[in-house]
């Protein structure tokens, strides 16, 4: 349970770390940058694609485990 709870905890601050830098980087579509150009250049960035890291250990651990010693009908 612990291990959930430590896991939820480090995937919102490594999500949030990530929205973060997305927002601070709008200001390259006030710079002339199309967003296309915007897009590009997010996904390019490390610190931008940590979101899905973030969203991944979101998931694993809202994840319901199955119980091997359950007997189901």
């Amino acid at each position: 349970m612990l291990k959930k709870i430590i896991c939820f905890i480090l995937g919102i601050l490594i999500t949030s770390y990530s929205l973060m830098f997305i927002v601070i980087y709008l200001n390259l579509l006030k710079m002339g940058l199309t967003f296309y150009e915007y897009l590009k250049y997010i996904f390019t960035r490390v610190e931008c694609l940590t979101i899905f890291l973030g969203i991944i250990l979101i998931y694993v651990s809202l994840r319901k485990e199955k119980k091997l010693y359950e007997l189901h009908l």
